[in-house]
Formats: structure tokens, C-alpha cells, sequence
């Protein structure tokens, strides 16, 4: 079922996404597509994920694989590699096949996610001018390509190594202006009607965190990012009053994380898969209130 009113939008949050990858299983095993679809950070992935059809690897890309030591712990933060080894999970890991209680864990689907009409964008924040690029299938012809911007628009700063896409250097898109819930792209490729899927509780609102003074001596080479940093609690909370403003009108369907239990560096397996449940529970409940904002498909 195609509506192609209707623009999928999904914030990131590191693996909390472990929560929302069961709504995005679910509107997969469900059929339901959309006419444009984008992510920020961790929804970057799940973006990837849907537009290639394939419900398990994004349910596992932030449980068991996720959970898996290759993907990095402070081992792999001291050895150089990033408390998240992007080089395995965005280089390695997609290529691979993983075995699964589940069953197995296929390759990503390159060839799917190639043919897959559906228009996308991700998001990263250029880290020396402070603005946003967005990315579409234009900029994603290989897999390559593909995993790196995924990669960049999901590089935690500090935590991972940033790279460099066509030799300009890249971090997490929540350092953008929409605080990492991507409605501002959304609006922009002309959308007037949105699913959102959020990964913290509607009661939610990001406070002020680490000292501005700390944050611009960790980041004076990049003092971009220490910028976007002090400024994001007031860019995401903006943002989400402007999700309750669509809810409101009857324009946006917000799917709150409201049972979150895990961190965005979370790596207990265990952990993981108790999140993901209580997504998928909350999946299953809201349902009836997801499809009946849907409406009729084309």
C-alpha cells in the first residue's frame, strides 16, 4: 500500500533506534510505502534499511548486531577506532551475513534498496561551515557511497571518527537546525502530511547539558560543532513543539518512544532486545491509530 501524501520521518538517537526499528518493521511487514522517506544519525540506517525491504536486518542492525563486540566498546575507543567502529559497521557489517536465533541475517539489499522508487534524503552536518547537506539517490549510485553518507550523518562527535565525503568532513545530522528529527526536509521536498517516529517519550525536552565553555576547549579545532552542540537542546525542543503544532492540526502522526529504557551507547544485548520489544508492543497498539491517519492508499 502506497500513500504518497505522506512523508516517513525518523529521528535518530543511537541505539535507541532499537526501540523504533519495530515500527519500522512494522510498517515493512505491513507493505506500506510512502513517497518520501528520510533520517538523520541512527535514522539514517533505518532509512537505508526500509527503502531495501528488509524487516530483520533493521531490526537487528540495533540489537544483536548492534550488541556485537566487532561494533566497537571502549576497547575499540582506546585503540583508535571509535567508541562505534564505523569502519566495521557501516564498511563490514553491511556486506556480511550474520546467523540468528531469528533466522538468518542477510546481506543488505543494495539491489532493492537501488530499485526502490521511493524518494530519500539523509542528512549530515558539514563541519566546517555548520550547515547541512542532504543526500538523495543522485549521490548514492554504489553501496559505497550509500554506507558512507549513512556513516557520516550518524558520526557521534567525539565518540567516532568523522569522515570525509568527496573530501569534505562530516558529522551527526542532529547538529542541524532540526535537531535531529529531519521534518525540515521533509517539508522542503513539499510535504504537507507526516508519519514522524521518534525515539524518546512525548513528555520529552532536552535540557542544557555540557557547559559551553567545556564543549568549545573539546572542539576548538571544529568550533562548528561546538556551536551546534550548544545549541541543539533549543533547535530540538523547537522542533518538536512544531511536530505538536502538525499533530494538532491533524497533519502529522507522532509516534513517541514511551517506554525507552536504553542510552544512545547502549551495547547490552539483552538491553537491546527488551527495548526492541517494548517498540514492537507499542507498534502493535498504535496501529490502528497509524493506519486510520494514513487513510486510503493510491
Amino acid at each position: 500500500m502506497r500513500f504518497s501524501d505522506t512523508a516517513l520521518v525518523i529521528e535518530g538517537g543511537g541505539m535507541r533506534n532499537s526501540y523504533t526499528g519495530a515500527v519500522v518493521e512494522k510498517l515493512m511487514r505491513e507493505g506500506i510505502e510512502f513517497g518520501w522517506v528520510g533520517g538523520v544519525s541512527a535514522g539514517a540506517s533505518h532509512t537505508a534499511n526500509f527503502l531495501a525491504g528488509d524487516p530483520l536486518r533493521t531490526r537487528e542492525s540495533f540489537v544483536s548486531i548492534g550488541a556485537n563486540p566487532r561494533t566497537g566498546g571502549w576497547g575499540s575507543f582506546l585503540r583508535g577506532r571509535g567508541y562505534f567502529d564505523s569502519n566495521y559497521i557501516y564498511h563490514e557489517a553491511p556486506l556480511r551475513t550474520f546467523e540468528h536465533s531469528g533466522g538468518r541475517i542477510a546481506a543488505f539489499d543494495f539491489p532493492a534498496f537501488l530499485h526502490n522508487p521511493t524518494p530519500f534524503n539523509i542528512g549530515a552536518f558539514h563541519v566546517d561551515t555548520g550547515s547541512m547537506t542532504w543526500w538523495n539517490r543522485d549521490h548514492t549510485p554504489t553501496i559505497d557511497a550509500l554506507m558512507l553518507r549513512v556513516r557520516a550523518s550518524s558520526t557521534m562527535p567525539g565518540f567516532m571518527i568523522m569522515p570525509h565525503v568527496d573530501g569534505e568532513l562530516y558529522a551527526d545530522g542532529a547538529l542541524g537546525p532540526s535537531g535531529g528529527i529531519p521534518i525540515d526536509a521533509a517539508e522542503a521536498a513539499g510535504f504537507r502530511r507526516f508519519l514522524v517516529i521518534m525515539s524518546r517519550p512525548r513528555a520529552y525536552t532536552k535540557g542544557k547539558a555540557t557547559p559551553a565553555g567545556i564543549l568549545r576547549r573539546v572542539f576548538r579545532t571544529h568550533p562548528a560543532i561546538a556551536d551546534a552542540l550548544i545549541a541543539r537542546p533549543d533547535h530540538y525542543n523547537a522542533t518538536r513543539a512544531r511536530l505538536l503544532e502538525l499533530e494538532r492540526g491533524g497533519d502529522a502522526y507522532l509516534f513517541f518512544a514511551e517506554n525507552m529504557s536504553v542510552e544512545n551507547r547502549e551495547r547490552n544485548l539483552h538491553k537491546l532486545q527488551e527495548s526492541y520489544r517494548a517498540g514492537w508492543e507499542q507498534a502493535e497498539r498504535e496501529w490502528p491509530a497509524i493506519r486510520e491517519f494514513l487513510g486510503e492508499p493510491d
